[in-house]
């Protein structure tokens, strides 16, 4: 069923990035945006749940960076129960991807990579989870 609603208002800068993104991803229009990131982010709160889930952690990072090795690994350091493996796959001299496979509640894999693609220096992080139970 599909309902429409009039009045939503944006601010210009807020629209402008909008029309960004529509063209960027190849939407047909913004309502098929904006619904995509809806879409997106009620997936995302359901998420937020204690159910069981496997997935992956990607980041993507400049290993140039002395810190951020050990930054990713004191953080994996409190998550072992929820680690399966890491590793680490380097791109170029100096560019690094690295996968973490995990197990466990949805919510504290959430919250390793949100700690993971918080660390400053991280390029790109994306966890990718599906249930597991």
């Amino acid at each position: 069923m599909s309902l429409k609603r009039f009045g939503v208002s944006l601010e210009e800068e807020i629209l402008d990035e909008l029309d960004l993104f529509v063209k960027d991803n190849g939407f047909a229009n913004r309502s098929q945006a904006i619904r995509f990131i809806v879409e997106k982010n009620i997936a995302e709160k359901k998420w937020m749940c204690g159910h069981l889930v496997a997935g992956t952690i990607v980041l993507m990072y400049n290993q140039s960076k002395r810190d951020i090795v050990t930054k990713i690994t004191d953080i994996q350091q409190n998550y072992h129960d929820v680690i399966l493996s890491s590793s680490h796959y380097y791109l170029d001299e100096d560019f690094c991807l690295h996968i973490t496979t995990v197990k466990g509640a949805a919510h504290r894999l959430t919250e390793l990579s949100d700690r993971l693609i918080t660390v400053k220096g991280i390029k790109h992080g994306k966890l990718v989870m599906s249930r597991a139970d």
